[in-house]
């Protein structure tokens, strides 16, 4: 938490009211610890990663021989970090709120309460619709790793068929859906991990061993594929570090949520996501130069290796779907539980009561922020059971997705990622904000001793912390300007495409 100096007083009468300060935060701290937080940290950047690393990951190669290896290499670094710097926003964020509260429907009821249920609307449809490719994903790679383990899997016709598969999976994904905390799914992720690991490892070795190379095209370094070629594929990247829907639930769960364990979970997590992509869109693509193609493990001579890769893919994305299921589930209770007149309850007056002492979501009335672990057995049963079903209806009648969700990353995403957290950030941060005094009181109140105790230098430090918050709300700012820039790009984009496809 940022540092504020004390402005007057004896110095004996500020040394108490540091110590009475530091009691109630540390108590303040032990209660939070009890109400929530028992995930660690190596399964919070476990789930995180997971949820970043996906089956876009084979899509890098394509993308790298569009841009070209130096271009692309700092178009994936720079992704990663403003989709690092939007999840940092969010844990900024969270403090404004109670511990093991934090949502985006929370934070909208607070900054943009007119617009909360629109904002959870769009993440709860941007989840379901990923989590339906990834049925999709399966339907359409099953019988391929049939095939390949089986020569003769033709002769039994269920077997190669995709909507047997789809049904199979899904008796996996209905458990691990019905799970209420992301922590208990840190295990699957793992899982998906080690699958990730494999197809790294394939990429990696088929290009040591070099035995693409008879074939392989044209290879950019410097020069690249051309504007149309990139405005293409740079959705493609960006997209790949969407993980925002479950920053939320990583920082309510986790046991430890300080500011400097929260940002290294961000480091770590966008840290190997950037290293797994800049090592396979290199690798992949020197492999195969401008021939490569969207799905690399596809170009690759069949074999038991490349069938086990495929397999790994289908792992991953079963896995991957209870977390689209946990964020969509929450934004669908909260977008239930919305109501018009909730605008219209008066708040709590400043004096009332200290900062985060209670829920920043209002009047006497107030309950709190709608979470997975909160919603009624019933309730929670119904939705989720609807949300399976409309995504197994969906991935049993459609076979590809791919321009429904392009229109939904390009929106859905981009708020999730940039827009949201720099407007919620920029709101809630200004120094007339309600919340935002609250907040600096109760830092005021746990750090004055020490600062009354450093004397001008504390005077100096508050100074600094000023500084850097203003230059914080600025480049938030900069972030939701950013993320509006990439959603009118790829929507462009997107139409282009569609209207030059036909």
């Amino acid at each position: 938490m940022a540092s504020y100096s004390s402005v007057g007083g004896a110095s004996g009468n500020s040394s108490d009211a540091g110590s009475r300060g530091r009691r109630r935060r540390s108590s303040r701290s032990a209660k939070d610890l009890n109400f929530t937080g028992q995930a660690s940290w190596f399964s919070s950047n476990v789930n995180l990663v997971n949820t970043i690393i996906g089956a876009g990951t084979l899509a890098m190669p394509l993308a790298m021989s569009h841009f070209g290896i130096l271009l692309g290499t700092f178009v994936i670094i720079w992704s990663g970090m403003t989709a690092a710097f939007g999840l940092y926003l969010q844990t900024r964020c969270a403090r404004y709120l109670e511990r093991g509260t934090s949502s985006f429907f929370a934070l909208s009821q607070i900054t943009y309460p007119n617009a909360a249920v629109i904002f959870d609307a769009a993440i709860a449809i941007k989840c379901f619709g990923v989590g339906v490719s990834y049925l999709i994903i399966i339907g359409d790679l099953m019988p391929g790793v049939v095939r390949g383990f089986n020569p003769g899997a033709d002769a039994v016709p269920f077997l190669v068929d995709r909507h047997f598969w789809v049904t199979v999976f899904m008796l996996v994904v209905i458990p691990l859906s019905f799970l209420r905390r992301l922590d208990s799914l840190k295990y699957t992720s793992i899982i998906a991990l080690i699958s990730i690991g494999y197809l790294v490892v394939l990429v990696v070795f088929h290009f040591v061993k070099g035995d693409t190379k008879t074939d392989r095209g044209d290879i950019r370094v410097i020069a690249w594929g051309g504007l149309i070629p990139a405005l293409k594929s740079f959705p493609v990247i960006v997209f790949a570090y969407t993980c925002h829907q479950n920053m939320f639930s990583i920082l309510n769960e986790i046991k430890d949520n300080s500011h400097r364990q929260t940002t290294s979970v961000i480091a770590a997590s966008i840290g190997s996501a950037a290293s797994v992509y800049v090592l396979v869109a290199i690798t992949g693509y020197l492999s195969f130069g401008n021939k490569v193609i969207g799905n690399i493990v596809g170009m690759y001579v069949p074999s038991i290796a490349s069938t086990i890769a495929k397999a790994a893919i289908v792992i991953l994305v079963m896995f991957s779907y209870p977390l689209q299921v946990h964020p969509c589930r929450a934004s669908v209770d909260a977008v239930l539980k919305w109501r018009p007149n909730n605008l219209t309850k008066p708040r709590n007056s400043p004096s009332s009561s200290p900062a985060r002492a209670i829920p920043l979501l209002g009047g006497s009335g107030a309950q709190p922020v709608a979470r997975n672990d909160t919603i009624g057995e019933l309730r929670f049963a119904i939705i989720t059971t609807a949300i399976i079903i409309l995504s197994y209806t969906a991935a049993m009648t459609v076979s590809s997705l791919d321009k429904v969700l392009a229109y939904v990353g390009s929106t859905g995403s981009t708020s999730i990622s940039f827009i949201l957290p720099g407007l919620f950030y920029y709101k809630i941060s200004s120094p007339e904000s309600l919340h935002h005094q609250r907040l600096s009181k109760d830092d005021d109140e746990g750090d004055s001793g020490d600062e009354e105790e450093e004397g001008n230098s504390g005077r100096t430090g508050f100074g600094s912390s000023q500084w850097r918050q203003a230059l914080l709300r600025k480049m938030s700012l900069a972030l939701a300007i950013y993320g509006l820039f990439v959603m009118i790009l790829c929507l462009g984009t997107n139409l282009f495409a569609g209207a030059a496809g036909h």
